[in-house]
């Protein structure tokens, strides 16, 4: 049974399965042999620091692209994320960075003009919350999952839109997803993560679809949290395919931003 809310996970630097929880793949204990996820990413060159930054499986299928920004090595690291409820989810990730957003903006949003007063609005809250810290932000919110079905549901939106979003500059053309699909055949990848990869690598990349996705103004900043994860925004493909993304959305464009700039933040004080 494909799993989305796992593969989520290890797009966002969780432990490979087989139950260990800790650090870079080069890091592992002695005896742990990697998995396949992590033989994939160090065949496609996404070994080491680029596969700390997204798992196994986003260097499969983003070739590191977004290793260049730093963003998620935190996440995988020793001791970063973590809570005495263990390792912080890739679904906490992005629900804590968009709600970190939410509040800021709305916080600011009730301030006088600051620019009229000559000075710089607030900086936006942006950091990786642990295990704990996530639970206790989120519950009680429309960000946390309502069940482990949400969860599920939640996840995959999620996992399209890095897919989608790293499609939007066309740097996954038909000859990278040939490298793509023989790696992973190469691979013991499982039958339902294969075919949940090559139906989204396939798809064409649909804005609308990705938007259709979002079933609440919480989800929408979500899937937009998620879709700047996958990309380094280095492009006009990329920075247009996201404009159109906020729009679809419903975003408000200063909310959109501010959602960047949360990412941005959460990057740098690591």
């Amino acid at each position: 049974m494909f799993d989305a809310k796992r593969l989520l996970d290890q797009f966002l630097g969780g432990g490979p399965r087989g139950g260990y929880s800790g650090g870079y793949p080069s890091q592992a204990p002695h005896g742990h042999a990697p998995s396949p996820l992590e033989q994939v990413a160090r065949s496609l060159g996404g070994g080491g620091g680029k596969a700390a930054i997204l798992g196994g499986l986003a260097s499969l299928v983003l070739g590191g692209r977004r290793g260049q920004s730093g963003f998620g090595s935190g996440f995988g690291a020793p001791g970063a994320g973590m809570g005495s409820t263990g390792r912080l989810g890739g679904l906490a990730l992005i629900g804590t960075l968009a709600y970190q957003a939410y509040q800021s903006w709305q916080a600011n949003q009730g301030q006088p003009n600051q620019a009229q007063r000559g000075s710089a609005p607030p900086r936006p809250t942006g950091f990786i919350p642990s295990a704990d810290e996530a639970a206790r932000m989120l519950g009680g919110t429309r960000f946390a999952p309502s069940s482990p079905a949400d969860e599920q549901d939640r996840a995959r939106a999620l996992l399209i839109a890095m897919i989608t979003a790293a499609k939007a500059d066309g740097h996954i053309d038909p000859d990278e997803q040939g490298r793509i699909f023989g790696e992973m055949d190469r691979h013991a990848l499982d039958a339902d993560d294969k075919a949940f990869l090559m139906d989204a690598l396939r798809a064409p990349v649909d804005v609308e679809a990705v938007a259709r996705l979002a079933r609440s103004p919480e989800q929408a900043s979500e899937i937009y949290a998620a879709s700047l994860m996958a990309v380094t925004v280095d492009t006009a493909q990329e920075r247009a395919y996201l404009d159109h993304l906020a729009r679809r959305l419903g975003l408000d464009p200063g909310f959109a931003r501010h959602i960047e700039a949360t990412l941005a933040a959460a990057s740098s004080q690591r």
